[in-house]
């Protein structure tokens, strides 16, 4: 019997960087967004605590499906393995910018 992939999904969620695993990955029929389901944590059972993973466990209680719109998505990995969440600072100094989206019109430029 074949193995259900676990997938490793990276993405942006306010100043954050998440790494959460799950079982379901694909395109919504809502324009824009990965949705993702079956969220794996850690085992439990488990004696270690992982205050990342818990954090993680606490906000994504109760979810059944979550959208992620495409752009804040870094990246989606197939593992072999579960592996524990985290939840990282971004980094202040990026140089990323939104892509304008249409209508939208640049700031006028203070030279």
């Amino acid at each position: 019997m074949p193995k259900t992939p676990i997938y490793k999904v990276i993405f942006h969620n306010n100043n954050q960087v998440y790494e959460l695993y799950a079982r379901a990955i694909y395109q919504s029929d809502m324009y824009g967004f990965i949705e993702v389901e079956e969220f794996v944590f850690g085992e439990p059972g488990q004696i270690v605590v992982n205050p990342g993973e818990e954090k993680l466990k606490n906000e994504f209680s109760g979810v059944i499906r979550s959208y992620l719109p495409m752009h804040s998505v870094i990246r989606i990995d197939e593992v072999e393995k579960e592996g524990a969440g985290k939840i990282l600072e971004s980094e202040g100094g990026s140089n990323v910018r939104h892509f304008p989206m249409p209508g939208s019109r640049p700031s006028p430029s203070s030279d």
